[in-house]
């Protein structure tokens, strides 16, 4: 074999290598939702929650609110009477590039290149088997301006859930080929599972799968269950600060211990969407199965 010809095996042996390892996906990094209230949407975010205001970033994007170091966005709604709100879900990485090649290289459908956002970023968008629209995105290391006078009641989002109806096809891409890894399962009865959780393959944020919901489900079932959870250290020491910026509990929005045995507590922005705050560790076994994964920390993103 000539030298020439060793170089090209040795060149399409590591091209080929470099598409089968895939890179670490580490967390959520954004979510994004849309509005009809922006005002409204405003004041829940900045002031009830206390989170730091940030300039869009993304195409159409209106709002944005950092959680640390990740952060919630909103568009205005396309449509006034829509029965979904949530826009797309997005993963961090450490190389976006490769895990687009990497997803290819799979069989799955994607963009030709990534995009470079004016700040450094870059990330592309693909569809899951259920069409949701998920980006990964390998974040600029420049620090984000903020406005406003910051007082948040979490530092860190923990999960995002959305609708499932084919837990095996959803399995396919997140599990098999993304290398999400089981965390907890349960149901509201403990013969039927209703959410399953899969935390990213080098993290501890999870995705949570909302299963057994019909086909028509209106805007606010939709709304509890394609929703974000921002974690907390002390639940009761949340409420005092929602309480200390405006926020009273209701029959809607209050604080009780989920079927997985963490204390979480509700809010809901004008459109009906779920906003949940949860405790990072149990103080209650779970109901239906035990945790499989390390548990998230504040600190951890």
């Amino acid at each position: 074999m000539t030298k020439l010809s060793i170089c090209v095996v040795l060149v399409l042996m590591a091209h080929s290598f470099a598409q089968s390892t895939r890179p670490k996906i580490t967390a959520i990094d954004h979510v994004d939702f849309y509005t009809t209230s922006p005002d409204a949407n405003q004041k829940l975010y900045a002031t009830v929650l206390g989170l730091a205001t940030a300039q869009p970033v993304e195409s159409g994007q209106k709002q944005r609110y950092l959680v640390g170091s990740q952060w919630v966005g909103y568009s205005a709604a396309p449509d006034a009477n829509p029965t979904n709100r949530l826009d797309h879900v997005a993963f961090r990485t450490e190389d976006a590039d490769g895990l687009r090649k990497y997803l290819a290289a799979k069989g799955v459908k994607t963009p030709n290149s990534v995009d470079k956002w004016k700040d450094g970023t870059v990330s592309f968008m693909v569809k899951d088997p259920e069409g949701n629209s998920i980006e990964f995105v390998q974040p600029a290391k420049s620090p984000v301006p903020t406005t406003g006078n910051a007082d948040p009641v979490s530092r860190r989002m923990i999960h995002a859930g959305f609708i499932v109806h084919d837990r095996a096809a959803q399995d396919r891409f997140y599990k098999d080929i993304l290398g999400f890894r089981p965390y907890w399962y349960g149901g509201m009865h403990p013969e039927r599972t209703d959410w399953v959780a899969l935390q990213v393959p080098d993290g501890t944020d999870w995705l949570e799968y909302m299963l057994n919901i019909k086909p028509d489900a209106d805007l606010r079932t939709t709304g509890v269950m394609n929703h974000i959870s921002l974690g907390v250290n002390d639940m009761n020491a949340a409420q005092s600060k929602l309480e200390s910026h405006g926020w009273q509990s209701s029959a809607n929005e209050h604080s009780q211990i989920g079927k997985d045995g963490k204390l979480q507590l509700n809010v809901f922005d004008p459109d009906l969407t779920r906003i949940e705050l949860m405790e990072f560790r149990p103080v209650d076994k779970p109901c239906c199965s035990e945790f499989t994964g390390p548990h998230p920390t504040e600190n951890e993103q």
